[in-house]
C-alpha cells in the first residue's frame, strides 16, 4: 500500500518521476503542446508536491498550484508504469483535493491532452467536468480542461 506524503519537489525519487513524465509527454505532443512545471516552479510558494512512495521508492506525484483566488490547479499528476493499476493516483489526487480544502480552494482546474483518455477518464470519474481553458493555456488548441466544485 502506497504511502502519500507532502514532500519538496528536490526530495529523493521526485526528480526522476519529473524526467519519466517529461519523456511521456513529449513522447505525445510537440514542445508547444507541453506545459510542465519544472523544479523550481513546484518549490514556489503556494505550491504542494504529493509523493506517492512504496517501500520508500517514489512511484508518483501530483501538485496543488494555488492561485490566490480561490482556484487551485493540478499540475504533474504522473505515476510510474510499474505503478499504474494500483490505486495511486486516487490517492495522490484525494491528497491533492484535501490540501485544496485545508487551504479554501474552491475549485480545483486542470489540463490535460487528448492523446491521454486514460487521464481524462480517470479525473471523469472522480468528479472533474470539461470547462473553458482558463489562464495562460486561452491559445492552447491540443489541451481539454477540465473543473471540479470543491465542498
Amino acid at each position: 500500500m502506497p504511502d502519500y506524503a507532502i514532500e519538496p519537489a528536490t526530495a529523493p525519487g521526485v526528480l526522476e518521476l519529473l524526467e519519466a513524465s517529461d519523456a511521456f509527454h513529449q513522447a505525445l505532443y510537440p514542445p508547444e503542446d507541453n506545459f510542465l512545471l519544472d523544479v523550481s516552479e513546484l518549490l514556489a510558494p503556494g505550491v504542494t508536491v504529493v509523493v506517492a512512495r512504496v517501500d520508500g521508492a517514489a512511484v508518483g506525484m501530483g501538485a496543488l498550484v494555488e492561485t490566490g483566488d480561490g482556484t487551485a490547479e493540478l499540475k504533474r499528476m504522473f505515476v510510474h508504469d510499474a505503478a499504474r493499476g494500483r490505486g495511486v493516483a486516487g490517492g495522490i489526487l484525494d491528497a491533492l483535493e484535501k490540501r485544496a480544502r485545508e487551504r479554501a480552494v474552491t475549485t480545483l482546474q486542470l489540463e490535460t491532452g487528448p492523446l491521454q483518455p486514460a487521464a481524462i477518464a480517470f479525473y471523469e470519474k472522480r468528479g472533474y467536468r470539461p470547462t473553458a481553458a482558463f489562464g495562460s493555456y486561452l491559445e492552447a488548441e491540443n489541451s481539454l480542461f477540465f473543473a471540479k466544485q470543491l465542498h
